[in-house]
């Protein structure tokens, strides 16, 4: 297990999105790839899928035609994940499972992706908030299973983030870590908690922008205007959560909120859970928080200057104490955590630099004013937060 051969045979299982795209880059980088799906209507749509990717690449002069005829050619379609469809499995030196975000079905797959494979293989999952531990609980030999977190959409996305669990074995995590880096992915470690770096440091990002809201300090329009041209990022919250799907955005913040022994600072959003109950997805069902339906207008943001600044000091504020938290429990380096917003959601600089030119005592008082105001642990600075005032530290490394 202390490595996977650059011309390994790779297990996909899940044909959605996020398993289609892992298997292209799996592809594209040599391997031969087999993409399972429990709906094979899945599977097809990923054949096809597949074949309008690498027709672009070659389109966009991004590869040879060659060389995309020869990746297609290694993707295998296997329509089902009953044991008999499983078995075709057995070659797969890594299995990477990107079905739903559902323990027992995860747990399920893994118990029985293990009876197929080698003793030597590598279980990954590509979960984004549960527990690797829990999921590698449910095999025989749990060293073997890693968390290998990619971002949508991966073949785009650069970064990935490897996570140990308990029991990981430091060589399955050696060997995930250098296969990544092998497929030109960005990579960084975190531990096995909730929502590991970025799921968890960008849950004020939403939570937050959702809570603004529910008070009627500012509209949607008015929240994306201010952080997109008043904080430079690239996306607003409102806009991001109607790309991503209010359904998953939600599942994700129930996630951690629920891992987090419902911790006030992850507390879900009862719009949120309203627009979900409602099937207002965002762009995928045609409404969400905006309306996408063709030749519907968009409300217009207040473009008050004031306003917007503070949307974006409380915003900010909470991001920050986030990161500086993962920092003081060990969930990353500083250096990672700092990496990972960046190039896992594009933040527009890394959060530790960004409090430390904001004043490290700019942050803090504005958490302070947040808690003083609502009463609410949810605003509770970090310990690490006040040690470096106190001391006239830095944030950043």
């Amino acid at each position: 297990m202390t490595s996977i051969a650059s011309d390994a045979v790779v297990g996909v299982v899940g044909a959605g999105a996020m398993g289609a795209g892992i298997a292209q880059v799996a592809a594209q980088r040599g391997h031969r790839v087999l993409l399972a799906d429990a709906v094979p209507a899945a599977v097809e749509r990923a054949r096809d899928g597949h074949a309008r990717a690498f027709a672009r690449e070659v389109e966009k002069g991004r590869m040879k035609a060659t060389d995309a005829e020869a990746a297609l050619a290694r993707l295998v379609y296997v329509p089902g994940v009953a044991p008999a469809q499983l078995a075709e499995f057995a070659p797969c030196a890594l299995v990477i499972e990107a079905v739903v975000e559902d323990l027992a079905a995860k747990r399920r797959l893994f118990h029985d992706l293990e009876t197929v494979v080698a003793p030597t293989a590598i279980l990954a999952t590509n979960t984004s908030s549960l527990s690797i531990a829990a999921i590698a609980g449910a095999c025989a030999h749990p060293g073997r299973v890693v968390g290998l977190h990619f971002f949508n959409p991966a073949p785009v996305m650069p970064l990935v983030e490897v996570i140990p669990a308990i029991a990981t074995d430091p060589a399955v995590t050696a060997a995930a870590r250098a296969l990544a880096e092998h497929w030109l992915k960005v990579v960084v470690v975190a531990t096995d908690t909730p929502g590991f770096i970025v799921n968890r440091v960008a849950r004020p990002f939403y939570g937050e922008a959702l809570r603004i809201v529910e008070e009627r300090l500012a509209t949607p329009a008015t929240v994306d205007w201010a952080m997109t041209a008043l904080g430079g990022f690239r996306m607003g919250p409102f806009e991001l959560m109607d790309l991503i799907g209010n359904d998953v955005n939600f599942a994700v913040t129930l996630s951690v909120y629920e891992g987090m022994f419902q911790d006030p600072r992850y507390r879900p959003s009862l719009i949120q859970q309203r627009l979900v109950a409602a099937g207002l997805l965002g762009r995928k069902s045609g409404r969400g928080h905006y309306d996408h339906r063709p030749g519907a207008v968009r409300p217009e943001p207040l473009t008050h200057h004031a306003t917007g600044q503070q949307v974006v000091d409380r915003i900010l504020a909470m991001l920050v104490n986030e990161a500086v938290e993962a920092v003081r429990l060990g969930i990353a380096t500083p250096h990672d955590v700092e990496l990972a917003m960046q190039r896992g959601v594009n933040y527009p600089r890394g959060l530790l630099a960004w409090g430390d030119a904001i004043g490290p005592r700019t942050i803090l008082d504005r958490l302070e004013t947040l808690q003083a105001e609502y009463g609410e642990d949810r605003y509770r600075p970090s310990p690490l937060l006040r040690r470096i005032v106190r001391d006239g530290g830095t944030l950043a490394p």
